[in-house]
């Protein structure tokens, strides 16, 4: 299965959460997409599909895919802690992340980009590894030829600082700071990781 490109409002109107950031045109069809999506009267969904439905609300939230979501799954169970809450730390810790969580981009796929095109930098050397996992203590930051790209100077002068309180940044350095992994109600997705569990404990 190939990255998902396709039309971000009707993904966010399935899940009725803007998950991927502000958008207009989701205030204004706030309900499932499809001829039908206005109806109340639809038909119930099963435990499974409750449980599917909150994962793939997850992987699209963070741009995962379903191996590397497994994978994290798998390492998640295998660490010390709350299996679901561990998962969303292990997503949070990812650089796109990262960068997305510093203003860097307004968007994760933005950020994404941004790591892949080797902009990003980590510990003063670049990273072009979305999917890198950070460790506290890590310094994040953009390489030093990058730091007047309109995209990135736009969003920072929008982003909002301290919204993160595990991350620290530096406006003058353009650089930000993995303090720790977040708690849970640290981070501001609206996942309930629990089902998640429940689906891959079957």
């Amino acid at each position: 299965m190939a990255r998902y490109r396709g039309p971000r409002t009707k993904i966010a109107r399935k899940f009725a959460d803007p998950i991927f950031g502000t958008d207009k045109s989701f205030e204004k069809k706030n309900y499932p997409p499809g001829m039908h999506g206005n109806n109340k009267r639809r038909r119930k969904a099963s435990e499974y599909g409750i449980q599917l439905k909150e994962k793939q609300k997850a992987k699209y939230t963070y741009g995962v895919l379903e191996k590397q979501f497994r994978n994290m799954f798998d390492k998640a169970s295998r660490s010390k802690g709350v299996t679901g809450e561990v998962l969303l730390q292990l997503l949070e810790s990812r650089l796109d992340n990262v960068a997305y969580r510093l203003g860097f981009s307004p968007t994760r796929a933005g950020a994404r980009q941004l790591v892949t095109h080797r902009h990003i930098t980590v510990n003063g050397e670049i990273v072009n590894i979305p999917s890198y996992t950070l460790k506290p203590g890590d310094a994040v930051g953009v390489r030093e030829r990058s730091k007047s790209l309109e995209t990135i100077t736009d969003s920072l002068s929008t982003a909002r600082y301290g919204s993160s309180s595990w991350l620290e940044f530096d406006e003058a350095s353009m650089t930000g700071k993995f303090l720790n992994r977040p708690e849970r109600e640290e981070i501001p997705e609206n996942i309930k990781e629990q089902l998640i569990v429940e689906l891959y404990s079957k």
